[in-house]
């Protein structure tokens, strides 16, 4: 492959996802990845900031269609209205590319203790600014911190559901909300 054909940013993710699988991700440096993908090790810093971010690409993004999920719920809707808002605003980033590598990419992660710290932080992110726009739409603190909470369950659960059966995030999403919901609603009366 040239260093001039289209794509670069999805050939170093397949070629940094091959690497792991086949050498460990402690084992593959950055230089490797860019010369699987057939590019320059200053290509892939264009793309991302270290060898993590490979698997981590698009958190400010995310961050923003969160915000503006949130931001764009009815006024009559409630926390987790809201909330649901965030999640199928994020539902574009879930391309097939997305789907196809997931399970690959939850692997990597899985094996590695600083990537689950990683992953970790990312969750956290997501919750502080769910938190923060249900602040900023009048939620009460201790309602937007569980709301936001339960958004990052139901976006873990959604995404676990998404990678095992495909289809449409939003909708998929949407059911882990509920399902989350459902949960949260129940442990009152499991005491």
């Amino acid at each position: 492959m040239g260093r001039w054909e289209p794509d670069a940013r999805d050939r170093l993710v397949r070629a940094a996802l091959d690497l792991f699988d086949e050498q460990g991700y402690e084992n593959t440096a950055v230089a490797q990845i860019a010369e699987r993908a057939g590019l320059t090790k200053s290509t892939y810093f264009r793309h991302f900031r270290d060898k993590r971010e490979v698997l981590f690409s698009g958190q400010d993004e995310l961050l923003e269609l969160v915000t503006g999920g949130i931001a764009g719920a009815s006024e009559s809707a409630g926390a987790l209205g809201a909330v649901e808002g965030a999640l199928v605003a994020m539902a574009v980033t879930f391309t097939q590319d997305r789907w196809a590598n997931g399970p690959r990419r939850l692997a990597v992660i899985a094996a590695n203790d600083e990537l689950r710290e990683r992953d970790a932080l990312k969750m956290a992110g997501f919750a502080r600014t769910m938190k923060a726009g249900l602040l900023e739409r009048g939620v009460p603190e201790l309602d937007a911190d569980v709301a936001s909470e339960l958004g990052v369950l139901a976006l873990r659960r959604g995404y676990a559901q998404w990678l095992e059966a495909g289809g449409d995030f939003a909708e998929v999403a949407r059911r882990a909300l509920e399902e989350v919901r459902v949960a949260a609603a129940g442990l009152e009366g499991a005491e």
